[in-house]
């Protein structure tokens, strides 16, 4: 990866980072999640309706990663967490059983963060992440990703998150997810 003198990332050529308004860009986001997750259409359908119901929540904030002709090529969203919110209800036993339930409190949650594959390994995904937590009046951050070896678990260990537990069962999911936790700000150039 390339770097500045000033120990930033590069702007990738014809990208802009900036905020994103979720609700009126949520089939635009959800096409660039298909083709970076591999979703189904009956996967898209559900996750539709959870992103527009959390657009709707006052916390949430996104930014995305538009090209000078406004198509999206990457976004981000989070909140901060509650804990009567369906993720935090199903980690929280994980957490709880590893001693680390207590990150559940005072947490910026990234819900999701997707890059169009064409436009990955450009740190674009840094850029997101580092932009939205850098905005966070949280003490620290949470996530949860596919546990497996992949350049999106790497990019979170580089910018400080650990894993907090491994092999978290999500109904309905066909792989394990490891929930990761870092202290805000995260590690690393921006």
């Amino acid at each position: 990866m390339l770097h500045s003198s000033q120990g930033r990332l590069p702007e990738p050529p014809e990208a802009t980072v900036g905020p994103v308004d979720l609700a009126a860009r949520v089939d635009d986001a959800l096409a660039v999640q298909a083709l970076a997750f591999g979703l189904s259409e009956d996967e898209i359908g559900i996750r539709r309706h959870v992103m527009l119901r959390h657009a709707a929540l006052r916390h949430t904030r996104a930014l995305g990663v538009t090209t000078p002709e406004g198509r999206l090529v990457g976004f981000v969203y989070g909140m901060p967490n509650d804990r009567t919110q369906w993720w935090s209800t199903v980690v929280h036993p994980y957490l709880r059983e590893d001693g680390v339930d207590h990150w559940l409190s005072g947490s910026f949650v990234i819900t999701e963060l997707h890059v169009h594959p064409r436009w990955q390994q450009l740190g674009l995904g840094r850029r997101l992440i580092t932009g939205i937590t850098d905005t966070a009046t949280e003490e620290r951050s949470l996530l949860s990703a596919i546990d497996t070896d992949s350049p999106a678990r790497r990019l979170y260990h580089h910018l400080g998150y650990r894993d907090l537990a491994r092999r978290v069962i999500f109904p309905g999911a066909a792989s394990p997810y490891a929930v990761m936790g870092a202290q805000l700000p995260l590690a690393g150039p921006r």
